[in-house]
């Protein structure tokens, strides 16, 4: 069962911890109630974070005000936003718990709450968590997405992050975006690692097996690259975790990185490993960490059975309860904690007679004005971000307006990539990938380099300018949407829409591909001609190398010409047939 709305209540209620740093005046102000004391439950807490995306310092992140789901997704968790999702979790408006939970009154609530996240922090609340319940009954589990997003990664190939897990004390990880740095980097990492990296779903391929890969293969008779599951002694339970790593690199991230490796869902391999392990190992639970995306751990739990709980990651969708999945009569606990450190999820199970008997959830927004920094930590950071700070805090333009990305189709900080492409390159119309990570800079900050790498820092960061059809930009446009609202949860790779900049269109993402994608405008009021070449500018290929500058250094030469973070127009699509949807609020057009 979940907790009640009273408990939840309590657990974010508006009020102050010892140890507080104030600078909003939000925690200073608050007494009484300590939100992250919570009642022990159980003998097995599980502690669980996910696509951090490198973000070391606390940040500010919006929620989505677009995240719509489609056909039997419509109305159902994750596809909730703003009052819609508070009222479905019974969550009180202009509270706390609303700001951590949704993008209602976001830069107000900003303002007064402070920043979210911050390895610091996240610290201070693990180790509460793990003391509180006893350190020999926890695990803390890692979902990945880890390694890339922010200046420091990109630098050290993503080594600041494996310090900042052990100093943290992660026990198990999967990935998707650590598999962006080349292999034996990857495998330099996860030797670094304390704990175990796990994938039941990345195997070497034929041409490698034939090649003699073995520096990588975990298991030469199944082609495991890693450990696909281990089994650890908790709270007088054992406990099976399988990993589940992202099933999609290889589409939608450059292969050429990861030649020698394989990757897809396998829900019928997971199948024969939970069999096994069932059968075989004396286990009590069988936990999965996953990074399949919320829609496709839904359906991989109805149909995988004997998993209890999949706590999952990659769409970043902060939920503050599970979702229960009935399967083969059986059940499974559907999880998923948000991103860049906001969130961490408490799942404690009462493990009785070799079962999961009961559980109580827990989502804890990290609120860097309520928790003290951890002081190792904060010196590991201090010392991993020292080299590099006269890039990191370079000032480029005053923010004029809220920058954010996070939404279905376009953000702000996005249309700000689009314009410097077209601006800088001289292009009629650009081109900018739909990724969910990137942090949110308030109205008046200064946009530092720091912002734009937190919106740009990936390991195939160079720009391109080319002519395209405009057959070809609505092919682009009917392929990614497809991938984001195809009703076939298992044909979804996670993402939002590709961003544009120098058009518009109409968008219908309850049609079928080829057909959602219509009335292609240009600024300047001309149709797109199907026939007609333009010129094109974007970034992020996962083909071919390109040879332009790379798109942070093209930002920020917009934003210093520009001399503010502004945007003139922003490119979003106008949407048919989704009146009524619960997944969009304050949608623009």
């Amino acid at each position: 069962m979940s907790m009640s709305r009273r408990e939840f209540a309590q657990l974010l209620g508006l009020a102050g911890a010892a140890g507080v740093l104030p600078s909003t005046g939000f925690a200073a102000s608050k007494q009484s109630v300590d939100p992250y004391e919570i009642a022990d439950f159980g003998n097995v807490r599980l502690l669980h974070m996910t696509d951090c995306h490198a973000q070391l310092l606390p940040i500010y992140f919006r929620e989505p005000n677009v995240n719509l789901g489609i056909g039997a997704a419509k109305g159902q968790a994750p596809h909730l936003v703003g009052d819609k999702l508070l009222s479905h979790f019974g969550i009180n408006s202009n509270s706390l718990e609303a700001h951590a939970f949704s993008c209602l009154q976001y830069e107000e609530a900003a303002v007064k709450y402070g920043k979210v996240g911050g390895f610091a922090h996240i610290k201070t609340l693990v180790e509460r968590l793990r003391e509180s319940y006893g350190r020999e009954n926890t695990l803390l589990l890692d979902g990945g997405d880890t390694w890339q997003g922010s200046g420091t990664s990109y630098k050290t190939r993503g080594m600041d992050m494996v310090q900042a897990a052990n100093e943290l004390g992660v026990d198990f990880m999967t990935g998707h975006w650590e598999f962006t740095y080349h292999q034996e980097e990857i495998l330099k990492n996860i030797k670094a690692f304390n704990g175990e990296f796990l994938a039941q779903n990345v195997f070497v391929t034929e041409d490698a097996l034939f090649d003699g890969a073995d520096e990588y293969i975990h298991d030469e008779d199944s082609g495991h690259v890693f450990k696909p599951f281990s089994i650890k002694e908790v709270g007088g339970a054992r406990i099976a975790i399988i990993g589940q790593a992202f099933p999609r690199t290889k589409i939608a991230n450059p292969a050429r990185f990861i030649p020698d490796w394989t990757f897809d869902i396998y829900d019928d391999r997971l199948q024969e490993q939970v069999n096994h392990i069932r059968e075989n190992e004396n286990v009590d639970a069988v936990i999965v960490i996953s990074h399949n995306g919320m829609d496709v751990d839904l359906a991989m739990a109805s149909r995988v059975s004997g998993v209890d709980v999949i706590l999952g990651g990659h769409t970043h969708d902060g939920i503050p309860a599970p979702t229960i999945v009935k399967n083969n009569g059986g059940k499974t606990l559907v999880c998923n904690v948000g991103s860049n450190g906001k969130f961490v999820g408490v799942m404690d199970l009462d493990i009785r007679e070799g079962k999961v008997q009961d559980f109580r959830y827990r989502l804890m927004p990290v609120f860097s004005e309520l928790l003290a920094p951890d002081a190792g930590m904060a010196k590991l950071i201090t010392d991993i971000r020292a080299p590099y700070l006269p890039w990191l805090t370079e000032e480029l333009a005053p923010a004029d307006e809220l920058m954010f990305r996070r939404g279905n189709f376009n953000g702000t900080f996005d249309q700000v990539i689009c314009d410097a492409l077209r601006n800088v390159n001289d292009a009629q119309i650009s081109l900018s990938p739909g990724f969910r990570w990137g942090t949110t800079v308030l109205k008046g900050q200064m946009v530092t380099m720091e912002h734009v790498l937190d919106q740009t820092c990936l390991t195939y960061p160079e720009t391109y300018v080319r002519e395209m059809k405009g057959s070809e930009l609505k092919l682009i446009l009917e392929d990614v949407a497809d991938n984001l609202f195809n009703p076939e949860p298992y044909l979804q790779s996670g993402g939002d829409m590709v961003r544009v900049g120098g058009f518009d269109y109409v968008c219908d993402p309850a049609e079928t591909i080829g057909r959602r994608i219509s009335e292609m405008t240009l600024d300047n009021g001309e149709k797109v001609d199907a026939d007609k070449s333009y010129k094109v500018s974007g970034w992020a290929t996962v083909g071919a190398r390109s040879e332009g500058a790379d798109i942070w250094d093209v930002v920020a030469e917009h934003l210093k010409d520009r001399k503010v973070a502004s945007i003139d127009k922003l490119n979003t699509p106008k949407l048919k047939n989704v009146a009524g949807n619960p997944g969009i609020v304050d949608y623009p057009v």
